[in-house]
């Protein structure tokens, strides 16, 4: 299981969730697993430890990419090899960002090793290998310094999120802290081989789209949905991964931009999102399909959740059938507690079990 750690950051639930759910449910072998709010696709990753196939849809290009990493076929071995077939081109990158913040973040030999697999990847990203290789430098690009050996690309950050440039250059000028020079190589290596060691294999497909949209998943049908929606209020996926969005394909600096993501102008609005999202499942749903939605909120709106979620469900063919409380995010430290003001009263979360109906 400790693959589904390969690329940590808020918002994630834990992975006993879906797991939990599939393995009790023990849905047919065959039967398809959807999480249309995928994030860092543990719905998905626990669809490949139960032999189940999974969809996982996601309109941020790093969960795309995290997802495909943690449903990668894919060797240690293999991993090596996809990095040393880039770097072995010997052509230096097209393009290295400047300024304070990257002379700080990186020792400049490893900046300019992570830009030549950056572009590499980009060029080309098709083979298990180079999926299961993106995902690892995604979560080796930036953590705290090790006491042994080097885990990490950068100076010393946070691993979850990515930190804002004029803080970070603060931080690292006040207590004199310079870039480390440590083998990327090894690093990737070290990496490859906790992750992907063994793995069962997977069959899953992972699009990158705004599930209030129509998307296109082929003749695949859906048995369970296990997912959770950002809450209201959370809008800050982007600006918070800044680096890793500029890894698979971004800008060089924050981007503070909500682009793909629910709206959050009013809770009607945010329901109506929600609501363009069960619409789209029901099309691609078994008849009696069942979606379990894990739902709270943050401390500084007054939206209701559970009214909100119910909001949302109305209009659609999907029917409650039980709600039950999944404790406060402080018990999991899940995504309300790191986005709310007030962190010592975030709301109690609800897991809401729903059915398709004809």
């Amino acid at each position: 299981m400790a693959l589904n750690a390969i690329c940590p950051y808020f918002t994630m639930f834990p992975l006993r969730f879906p797991l939990g759910i599939l393995a009790r449910a023990k849905p047919e072998l065959g039967t398809w697993v959807l999480d249309p709010f995928s994030g860092r696709g543990t719905t998905a990753y626990a669809g490949r430890l139960l032999g189940l196939p999974s969809i996982a849809i996601d309109s941020s290009p790093v969960a795309a990419a995290i997802t495909r990493a943690k449903l990668a076929n894919a060797t240690p071995a293999d991993i090596v090899a996809a990095a040393r077939e880039i770097l072995d081109g010997g052509e230096p990158p097209r393009s290295v960002p400047e300024g304070e913040l990257w002379e700080l973040a990186y020792h400049a030999d490893v900046l300019n090793t992570i830009c030549r697999l950056r572009e590499g990847l980009l060029d080309d990203s098709t083979s298990d290998a180079r999926q299961a290789l993106r995902g690892v430098i995604l979560g080796a690009l930036h953590g705290p310094r090790p006491k042994r050996a080097d885990s990490y690309l950068s100076n010393q950050c946070q691993r979850t999120y990515a930190p804002k440039p004029r803080y970070a250059v603060g931080f690292w000028r006040a207590r004199n802290l310079r870039p480390p020079r440590v083998s990327v190589l090894d690093v990737i290596r070290r990496r490859a081989e906790r992750y992907y060691s063994y793995q069962r294999p997977a069959t899953a497909i992972v699009v990158q789209a705004d599930s209030r949209e129509a998307f296109h998943i082929g003749e695949a049908r859906v048995g369970w949905i296990v997912t959770s929606p950002p809450y209201y209020g959370l809008r800050t996926y982007l600006p918070d991964q800044w680096l890793r969005h500029w890894f698979t394909g971004g800008p060089p600096q924050v981007v503070y931009s909500a682009q793909g993501q629910l709206s959050h102008a009013t809770p009607e609005a945010f329901a109506r999102d929600l609501r363009r999202v069960w619409c789209n499942i029901e099309h691609i749903a078994k008849p009696g399909a069942r979606m379990i939605i894990r739902f709270g909120g943050i401390a500084d709106r007054r939206a209701e959740p559970l009214g909100l979620l119910r909001s949302s469900l109305e209009g659609t063919r999907w029917r409650i059938e039980t709600i039950r409380c999944a404790g406060t995010p402080a018990a999991g430290r899940r995504q309300a507690l790191h986005f709310s003001v007030a962190r010592n009263s975030a709301r109690a979360e609800h897991d809401i079990w729903v059915r398709l109906v004809d």
